[in-house]
């Protein structure tokens, strides 16, 4: 069984101590495929091929392959920095509202992983937020 989240631990620490103490225990050494190449994309299985896609590209983030019930709460963890970067309300507007859709979807789903406790964000005031947090408010 998967040990909980110790409360006051950020998912990203969580789940990056876990991969480090895998990684100690030798739990990746010897795994099939090591040190071969990726296979190519075989246009049968999208989630494998997007996969592999990703990680050719080499732009995967350990979240990407996260059940939703890991990843969007680490989203909203990483949102405000997201949002500082981001210069017009409409566009914070376009991505609260795309994560909280998204997390309405992952609710209505049968769950993959741990439960997701994450309910969905309050527009105005994650905008409200955004304009304090640039001295708009």
């Amino acid at each position: 069984m998967t040990e909980r989240k110790p409360p006051g631990v950020s998912y990203g620490t969580w789940v990056d101590r876990q991969i480090a103490d895998a990684e100690a225990r030798g739990d990746f050494e010897d795994l099939p495929g090591t040190g071969k190449p990726l296979p190519p994309p075989t246009g049968r299985d999208a989630a494998t091929d997007w996969a592999i896609r990703r990680a050719r590209e080499g732009d995967l983030d350990r979240s990407a392959f996260l059940p939703p019930s890991l990843a969007i709460p680490r989203e909203i963890q990483d949102l405000p920095g997201k949002l500082a970067k981001i210069r017009s309300e409409r566009k914070v507007r376009e991505i609260v509202e795309d994560l909280n859709d998204r997390i309405r979807k992952t609710h209505a789903m049968p769950q993959d992983g741990p439960a997701l406790r994450a309910r969905p964000l309050d527009v105005e005031e994650t905008v409200a937020s955004w304009l304090a947090g640039r001295g708009e408010s």
